[in-house]
Parts: structure tokens; C-alpha cells; sequence
């Protein structure tokens, strides 16, 4: 992604979706700051950015089809399997519940893959990583290969030493990248 539209798509997260203030985070953390990224993944402009992002940044990892936990990566899915379709490369979008529904295909990942497919697991804002491990989990417990693990946002609390040397771990940007500090934890 070029500066000129990695600088824009930073502006649009700080404008829309950096909250100050005081915040207990899906990790337990708390934080003086949130990025609250579902401001941001139904912004047709940001949106656009956030898929070609994520497909240059993972343009040299081997997979077939993208997704993670619901309810973030339902978007971020949609975005990059189109923005890699304008690329002429064709992947697969699917999702991961974070329980599988007791009707219908009582499944915990919905989409078009089969076991032994390499699968690149995607989020929007990481602290420990602990959303994108279950993803990872239910992924291989389908017997998807995963590739490598991709978030819009990394706080820098955890979430890449979480996937060192275990698997690729990118972000498109840190919490230092928005001008955030992390809080002490």
C-alpha cells in the first residue's frame, strides 16, 4: 500500500474511530484510549483502502480464502476478497463463530472451505491476540491450514509475540503508528 493511501486511510481511523477516555478492552485490559474500528469498516472509502491494504500485506503468503471471529471480520473478509478480485486473484471469504449455532450446519466456520486449505486469519484491532488465537483454533480444529495471521491494528500489548514464530503475525498499523501510547499494564 502506498504512503499516500496509508496516510489517508491512518486519518480516517483517527477521525472516526479513536475514542480518549476510559476502557475496559475485550482482553481485560483497561486503556485510556479505544479503537472502536466498526466506525471505520462501513466507510466505503476506508473500507476500499482496508481491503487493498490487507492484500498487499499478505501478498506473499499462500492461502485460498480469508476470515476470522465474527463480528469484525465479517467486513474485512468482504473488503479484501473484492479488493483481491480487482487483482485478478480469487479467494474465498468465511467467518468463524464464536459458538456454533445448535440448527442448521451447527458449525463454528461458515464459508466455502474444506480441511487442508490454507486460510489467512484476519482482525481488526489486537491487544493479546486472544480473539484471533480462537479464530486460528476453530480454523485448525476444521482442518484449515492456517497461513498467517493479519489486523488492521496492533496495540502492541501482546498479540504478535502471542503468534512469533508460530506464524506470520502483520498489521497494517500500531497503536504508536496513530500516536497512541499504550497504558501500562
Amino acid at each position: 500500500m502506498d504512503h499516500h493511501r496509508k496516510d489517508r486511510l491512518r486519518q480516517l481511523f483517527l477521525a472516526r474511530a479513536v475514542k480518549r477516555g476510559h476502557f475496559v478492552l475485550a482482553s481485560g485490559k483497561t486503556s485510556s484510549f479505544y479503537i472502536d474500528s466498526k466506525q471505520v469498516l462501513f466507510h466505503p472509502e476506508a473500507l476500499k483502502l482496508l481491503g487493498e491494504g490487507f492484500v498487499d500485506l499478505a501478498a506473499d503468503l499462500d492461502f485460498v480464502a480469508v476470515g476470522g471471529l465474527e463480528v469484525g471480520a465479517l467486513p474485512l473478509a468482504a473488503a479484501m476478497v473484492l479488493a483481491a478480485h480487482e487483482k485478478g486473484r480469487d479467494l474465498e471469504g468465511f467467518f468463524v463463530r464464536k459458538q456454533a449455532k445448535d440448527h442448521g450446519s451447527q458449525r463454528r466456520v461458515e464459508g466455502r472451505v474444506e480441511s487442508g486449505q490454507k486460510v489467512l486469519i484476519i482482525d481488526d484491532v489486537l491487544t493479546t491476540g486472544s480473539s484471533a488465537e480462537q479464530a486460528v483454533l476453530a480454523a485448525e480444529q476444521a482442518g484449515l491450514m492456517v497461513a498467517g495471521v493479519v489486523c488492521i491494528v496492533d496495540r502492541q500489548q501482546g498479540a504478535k509475540e502471542k503468534f512469533e514464530g508460530r506464524l506470520p503475525f502483520r498489521s497494517l498499523f500500531t497503536s504508536s503508528d496513530l500516536g497512541l501510547v499504550a497504558d501500562p499494564t
